[in-house]
């Protein structure tokens, strides 16, 4: 898999990292000892963190930075990473979807990165390129039908979006079939030792969860 960052992004983000990290793994509906890791983080963030200081964690306060750039509102149009803490810290519990998917979703809440995560079998190409939304671009999030992501930061393929900071795409989702994975961490602080452990403890969590070897990561920007 190849991964260009345009000149759109450098633009408003000219420090942004990326890490790709692919694996071969074996799906599950549910797994308790990693639901027991994302309840035990989302005690911590009770203790520590409010709806309004968790904008200000590194991650999440970056993504918010590069929103408005683009022309996004963060309030309305929330980052991933920041939804996830904040429902934790509302007291509600987290969606479970399947192990795959909850898993990404512990990532993204232990570092503040949004992360995306696909069935890579269902890419078009072998090149995916992060640029901006476009006006009337079409996009169907997943769980949201049709949303609008013209001044977001997208993920293309040959066929169109496949990921924003905020929603996946419904065509390239994670399914109980999924047996080849890739996930994207976006680091928009610029903050490449973050992005590598992010990207290391995806792979750990795919060890122990997803009868899996951890597969390879790459970075780049």
């Amino acid at each position: 898999m190849e991964i260009i960052v345009s000149q759109e992004i450098e633009t408003v983000c000219p420090g942004f990292v990326g890490a790709c990290v692919e694996a071969n793994v074996t799906n599950s509906p549910y797994c308790q000892p990693l639901w027991g890791e994302i309840e035990a983080m989302g005690n911590h963030y009770r203790e520590t963190l409010t709806t309004e200081t968790l904008k200000t964690l590194p991650g999440i306060a970056a993504t918010r930075r590069v929103y408005r750039a683009c022309g996004k509102d963060p309030s309305r149009y929330r980052p991933a990473s920041e939804a996830l803490i904040r429902r934790q810290l509302q007291g509600k519990q987290l969606y479970q979807i399947d192990t795959l998917v909850d898993l990404i979703n512990l990532a993204s809440i232990a570092y503040g990165y949004s992360i995306g995560g696909f069935d890579a079998d269902k890419f078009v190409g072998d090149r995916l390129t992060l640029g901006v939304g476009r006006e009337g671009e079409p996009y169907e999030g997943i769980g949201r039908g049709m949303i609008n992501i013209a001044g977001l930061p997208v993920y293309r393929d040959a066929q169109g979006g496949v990921g924003t900071p905020t929603s996946d795409n419904e065509r390239t989702k994670i399914q109980a079939s999924t047996t080849h994975l890739v996930v994207l961490i976006n680091g928009y602080d610029g903050d490449e030792k973050r992005v590598r452990a992010n990207a290391e403890y995806i792979q750990q969590l795919l060890r122990k969860y997803c009868n899996s070897d951890g597969g390879s990561y790459f970075i780049y920007r």
